[in-house]
């Protein structure tokens, strides 16, 4: 097993917690730094747009403790972001003026809250949420609020707008496609995420175009929807999430929707690797290149990269697989939702429970369920053992999916 000298994670956020575990299970931990743009330690994410935000003095989860970081002998770099990469001299400079020398270099730097630039930053009453320290503005913001707009129809915006809703706030959400969820989830589950959030009290506009924001006093008064004047409260922004690449582009390395890697998670220097959502990465069957956002791409992506650092190379084949939580819905999807090709419905025990089932010809490729948690776990093992299912007996809801294995 090829052992490399110092290594560098720039990023604590998922995939470089799962990472430095990686490492130190490889007996590697004393040879890790990792840096941190926060001050507290890699912490569990995906509960800040759900039970984070309903409990008032619920704290963030850490990934592991900070005696485990020290006893593994991993270094800690807190509130000392990366500023620039020598990739000449193998060395990267942190705000303070530190400096780290490195044999491999690893980014995770993650994603980046979008935001309206006409809007600009540091308004009182507009919310973005990436960070914990995002949540927490957002959680004393939603307390003291009676009524919300959410601009954005995308998971983080729906989930935040479930919460908000739970906790009695009257919640819009504005939405410019003409269906929500319209590159992730299929029509059939878009249209019953509607109708649900809708049954729930949240008001839902879509197809909507925003304007002029009236501003006074650092605080967003107003906006205007399809020309009509609408006063703000609270203004959540959940309009997605841009790759966090600044440090690798000013590097010189490749960068296209995320910084460019190849199936072993190496950049465009083969020094440096990157994982998790800042990665643009071949995907296994088209080989076109994909950018996902979800713990499990992180996950597996950081499992690939010690395999690399290791000297143990094996190609990034992991299934891509999500969850949402929003309010009363858990939505789960195993696989990638093809442009074309059929979809079958599978009914559930419930109304609200069933699964969508795409199929390319007759090859299942993806699944997506709502409130089936059996049906996620089974479809995951079919899509990996590469079962084929005819859809009148995948269909059948007399027979559980995992009778298929």
């Amino acid at each position: 097993m090829h052992e490399p000298g110092a290594i560098v994670i720039i990023g604590g956020g998922h995939a470089g917690a799962q990472l430095c575990a990686g490492l130190v299970a490889a007996g590697l931990g004393p040879r890790v730094q990792l840096v941190c743009e926060e001050a507290q330690l890699p912490y569990q994410r995906p509960p800040l747009s759900k039970s984070f935000l309903k409990t008032p003095d619920e704290i963030v989860q850490p990934h592991r403790a900070e005696a485990w970081y020290a006893d593994a002998g991993v270094t800690v770099h807190r509130a000392d972001q990366a500023v620039a990469i020598d990739r000449g001299q193998r060395r990267v400079r942190l705000q303070s003026g530190r400096e780290l020398a490195y044999d491999r270099l690893v980014l995770a730097t993650g994603t980046r809250a979008r935001h309206l630039p006409h809007l600009g930053e540091g308004l009182a009453n507009v919310a973005v949420l990436r960070s914990a320290d995002d949540a927490r503005r957002l959680r004393d913001a939603l307390f003291a609020a009676s009524q919300v707009t959410v601009l954005g129809g995308g998971f983080i915006g729906l989930e935040i707008a479930a919460t908000a809703r739970a906790l009695g706030k009257q919640v819009t959400v504005l939405e410019s496609a003409p269906r929500l969820l319209a590159r992730s989830v299929s029509p059939e589950i878009a249209a019953h995420v509607l109708q649900t959030h809708r049954d729930s009290g949240i008001e839902l506009e879509l197809g909507v175009a925003v304007g002029g924001f009236e501003i006074e006093a650092g605080r967003v008064l107003a906006l205007t929807v399809q020309g009509e004047r609408r006063a703000v409260e609270l203004l959540v922004l959940g309009i997605g999430a841009m790759p966090e690449h600044a440090l690798a582009s000013a590097a010189g390395l490749a960068c296209e929707n995320g910084i460019v890697v190849d199936d072993a998670m190496r950049s465009s220097d083969p020094n440096i690797l990157a994982v998790g959502d800042c990665t643009s990465f071949p995907e296994p069957t088209s080989g076109r290149r994909l950018r996902l956002e979800s713990v499990q791409n992180a996950t597996d992506q950081a499992r690939a990269a010690v395999q690399t650092l290791t000297g143990q190379v094996q190609p990034y084949r992991a299934l891509p697989w999500f969850w949402s939580e929003q309010g009363g819905l858990r939505l789960q999807m195993a696989g990638l939702m093809p442009a074309d090709g059929t979809r079958h419905r599978r009914a559930g025990a419930t109304p609200a429970s069933f699964s969508i089932l795409h199929y390319l010809g007759p090859r299942l490729v993806c699944v997506e369920s709502v409130n089936a948690p059996m049906d996620h776990l089974a479809a995951r093992k079919l899509l990996e053992a590469g079962r084929d299912v005819a859809p009148a007996l995948a269909c059948d809801p007399s027979v559980p999916l995992k009778q298929h294995l």
